[in-house]
């Protein structure tokens, strides 16, 4: 039996998703994020960093959004939730890596600038550059759905769980008007359509319902 533990609102919510739409039977654990409770010893020795997702296989643990949807992917074949030719694979790699790496890291900025340095006389500086760079990021998500249903084109794969993340994210951000983006916002409609992606998204009582 798979086991997910995530955070409501986190990033957490790409493999939550992932997770639902292979159509497996699963169980989930919602940590306590503003409580500390990803940073208990308990948790802790699943995941040393201290973060979510982490995905119970059996009596094994695996993290990273990146590692925990390849695995669905290629543990679940059926699903056909990535591009299964080298090079379509190739890219859909590169989007979610990118994703992790700059999109998610540009957020932080803006969120969290205490994790960036603890002189909080830069923190404005620190959060602004990180709301242009997000903003950035995410007008290049709009052009990557320009003349297409899904991240990958014609195919729904995990990027397009992915890219959920950061819509919902920009919403709390009262300077981004997410509307302009007009590819991103009809992806997020049509992601509001897909029963997992409801089911997950009722789970975590996301303010994208409301959207």
């Amino acid at each position: 039996m798979l086991k997910l533990f995530y955070g409501a609102g986190a990033c957490s919510l790409a493999s939550h998703i992932t997770l639902e739409e292979i159509g497996k039977p699963y169980e989930t654990y919602s940590v306590a994020m503003a409580k500390g409770e990803h940073k208990s010893p308990e948790y802790l020795k699943m995941n040393p960093r201290g973060k979510v997702p982490t995905l119970q296989i059996d009596n094994e643990f695996l993290v990273e959004n990146i590692a925990i949807q390849d695995y669905l992917v290629k543990s679940s074949p059926e699903a056909n939730l990535a591009p299964k030719e080298p090079l379509g694979e190739a890219r859909w790699i590169s989007v979610n890596a990118w994703l992790s790496n700059t999109v998610h890291p540009a957020f932080g900025r803006w969120n969290r600038p205490g994790n960036i340095t603890a002189d909080e006389a830069a923190h404005p500086a620190i959060k602004e550059a990180g709301k242009k760079a997000f903003w950035d990021c995410l007008t290049e998500i709009d052009g990557m759905l320009a003349g297409g249903q899904w991240v990958h084109g014609a195919q729904y794969t995990t990027s397009d769980a992915y890219v959920m993340v950061f819509y919902g994210w920009g919403l709390r951000i009262p300077e981004l008007n997410l509307k302009e983006l007009k590819n991103y916002t009809a992806h997020k409609d049509r992601m509001l359509q897909r029963p997992a992606v409801k089911t997950v998204l009722e789970r975590e009582g996301s303010a994208l319902l409301k959207t």
